[in-house]
């Protein structure tokens, strides 16, 4: 995505110092193991100066060279290797724990942006970094059912709230599963409080930590995104880089639609983003307090026909969690 100076240098600054936190913990950690043995010190330190020795030697024509120093590095690496085992090390002891090990915190992979580059920008360019502490207590390891009642009854499906929210489980945990194999798109509705925005960054956890673009946004941000991109176009980058997150990104959170300000430009933004959406087959989640009928209403039948044949429909009840909680 098109970034500015301003924003590459902020986020290459960020690699950066993730690369010098992990030489420092290398450094640490050798030094470490120098301290209880220094033949160690002595191998490497030989490795080092026969590397140079041979490099020399073949600028100067000795064809053997090569193989010669082939030979020693494994002789060397070999007698390293056996001194780790006797102290209780592995050779991964020096590898640092990289916070992306793709690109092992580079932000590249060959010549390309790694997908932890690419989520940086979107983070940083919709100022959504605080989606991850979100997500520390909004993921599925914290879900529990304890709010969902065994006797309260959908009449409409014959369910409980707690058989419908089991249901609703299955239908995230299918379409995690099967993001990178089958399109499919999700939209929740149901009252307020019942777990819609939950069950969102419970996906939206899953798919971050396996590589995936993620964008969340409430229903009143991304139109004032469409807005601000269209009535108030500052630089061309902005715009450009507005329209290929939203339609290019691999999962879309459009959380609350409803809770804005409904109008004509709202309801075209709505059609054109999810029809441009399926078509690209990049998956989106919607939630709503609103009821199917309200949707078709207020966004019309073209935009709720995209729904009904394109998204799994999943409607959630019971009562209000955060009430629950309060009285708890």
């Amino acid at each position: 995505m098109p970034l500015s100076n301003t924003q590459y240098d902020t986020i290459i600054r960020e690699y950066n110092a993730k690369q010098i936190r992990n030489q420092h913990m290398a450094d640490d950690r050798m030094r470490e193991v120098y301290g209880k043995d220094q033949r160690l010190k002595a191998i490497d330190d030989n490795i080092s100066s026969c590397s140079l020795a041979q490099a020399r030697k073949l600028l100067n024509g000795d064809v053997t060279a090569l193989s010669k120093l082939r030979s020693q590095l494994t002789e060397f690496r070999q007698q390293r290797l056996s001194i780790l085992k006797e102290l209780g090390y592995s050779e991964q002891y020096f590898e640092p724990s990289y916070e992306c090990p793709d690109c092992k915190d580079t932000g590249y992979i060959g010549n390309q942006r790694c997908h932890c580059f690419k989520q940086r920008a979107i983070d940083l360019v919709y100022t959504q970094s605080n989606i991850r502490s979100i997500l520390k207590t909004e993921n599925f390891n914290t879900f529990c059912y304890d709010y969902y009642s065994e006797t309260e009854v959908n009449p409409t499906t014959g369910l409980t709230s707690l058989e419908t929210m089991q249901n609703a489980v299955k239908e995230c945990r299918k379409f995690i599963n099967e993001f990178d194999s089958v399109f499919s798109n999700l939209f929740f509705y149901g009252d307020t409080g019942v777990g819609k925005t939950f069950l969102s960054n419970c996906i939206a956890k899953e798919l971050l930590d396996t590589g995936h673009s993620v964008i969340y946004f409430t229903a009143f941000q991304i139109f004032d995104v469409f807005e601000q991109n269209t009535f108030h176009k500052s630089t061309t980058e902005n715009i450009i880089a507005a329209h290929q997150n939203i339609f290019d990104c691999d999962l879309l959170i459009i959380d609350d639609l409803g809770t804005e300000m409904p109008n004509s430009f709202t309801v075209s933004q709505l059609f054109l983003c999810l029809n441009e959406r399926i078509l690209r087959r990049k998956s989106t989640i919607i939630s709503t307090n609103l009821t199917l009928n309200k949707v078709a209403e207020i966004y019309s039948e073209r935009t709720f026909s995209r729904i009904s044949s394109s998204y799994v429909i999943l409607k959630l009840f019971g009562d209000d969690i955060r009430i629950q909680k309060k009285l708890r």
